[in-house]
């Protein structure tokens, strides 16, 4: 009797969650109050929607959001990796003022891998959702934290790099959902045609010394082109049943001489089916065509070497590249 009482409280429970509907309320940061109540409508009808996709175990109904089609294929390329839900039933949030409109932050999110995929832990992450001036949605991105946002952000007070900070963090937020999505396309566009691309990995050597074996270990690195990094990423993507890239650090610097050249260097956590690293990216990016900014320079070093954590000094910068 026990085991149907509590079988029968748990079905209640679990109706009642997935019928609650979620509210949302931006605090501040936007005056236009037209907008504000559109953009609220906007984001509590995407988060009851994948709230509901969640319960039926279905695909994303699109219609029920009203957001265009670039966003329904950022979505369902992300759904497709891992689906999610929203486990807060009320987001009260502040607006963030943008270049191009407005974004609101620090949506909470609980990825819920299938159980037939690898690292099927539900694991807790933050979307950031971008608006217009006129409070249409213009994309739906897994986010970094908000800590770090707002370090970069408040880390320089000059206008015009605030602005340009402010769009190196969505990039990076829309490079990295892009991993997530494991869209080749997006990460096609975002590379140079000629793009380096240095990759790091340790190695084991062996030396004797009075007839004793010594080993140590050291960083070797190799070098690819673009195209030639596509091509293992596009296998890579092919063959990942379950694909994760998360950012927990991050720094930003402007060329001292090239003020349209900034370094980005990031911690990186990367999963794909049973493998799991973390190491340091470091990115150049290119902003001298802002509608359609480049990364020249991608590197990934370890973040230990021999059990030791990576000397400061020896993660890529900015300073160790010459920009013509």
């Amino acid at each position: 009797m026990k085991r149907i009482l509590f079988s029968l409280s748990f079905l209640i429970f679990h109706f009642s969650f997935s019928a609650a509907q979620i509210s949302v309320t931006i605090t501040d940061g936007i005056d236009n109050q037209a907008v504000k109540a559109k953009m609220e409508r906007s984001i509590a009808a995407i988060l009851n929607e994948i709230n509901a996709a969640q319960a039926a175990d279905r695909n994303l109904n699109f219609a029920a959001m009203g957001v265009n089609t670039r966003v329904q294929q950022s979505m369902a390329m992300l759904w497709e990796n891992t689906p999610f839900m929203c486990t807060d039933e009320e987001i009260v949030e502040h607006c963030i003022t943008t270049g191009t409109g407005y974004q609101v932050r620090n949506i909470p999110l609980m990825m819920k891998p299938t159980a037939t995929r690898a690292f099927n832990e539900e694991e807790y992450q933050e979307a950031v959702i971008s608006f217009d001036r006129q409070g249409e949605v213009e994309s739906f991105y897994l986010s970094i934290s908000m800590n770090l946002y707002m370090n970069v952000v408040k880390s320089n007070l000059e206008l015009t790099d605030l602005r340009r900070r402010q769009m190196i963090l969505d990039y990076v937020e829309q490079f990295r959902t892009a991993y997530n999505q494991k869209d080749i396309k997006f990460l096609e566009q975002i590379y140079s045609d000629d793009a380096l691309i240095i990759t790091g990995h340790v190695t084991v050597q062996k030396h004797y010394r009075d007839n004793q074996l010594f080993t140590s270990q050291k960083i070797r690195y190799n070098k690819q082109t673009k195209q030639e990094y596509i091509t293992k990423l596009r296998r890579i993507f092919q063959n990942a049943r379950y694909f994760k890239v998360t950012f927990d650090d991050i720094e930003v610097m402007r060329h001292p001489v090239n003020p349209n050249f900034y370094g980005v260097t990031l911690h990186q956590g990367w999963t794909n089916n049973d493998y799991h690293d973390e190491g340091y990216l470091f990115l150049l990016w290119d902003f001298r065509d802002e509608n359609a900014p480049q990364i020249h320079v991608r590197t990934w070093q370890p973040d230990k070497i021999g059990g030791k954590a990576l000397p400061k000094d020896e993660v890529f910068s900015l300073s160790d590249f010459d920009i013509q």
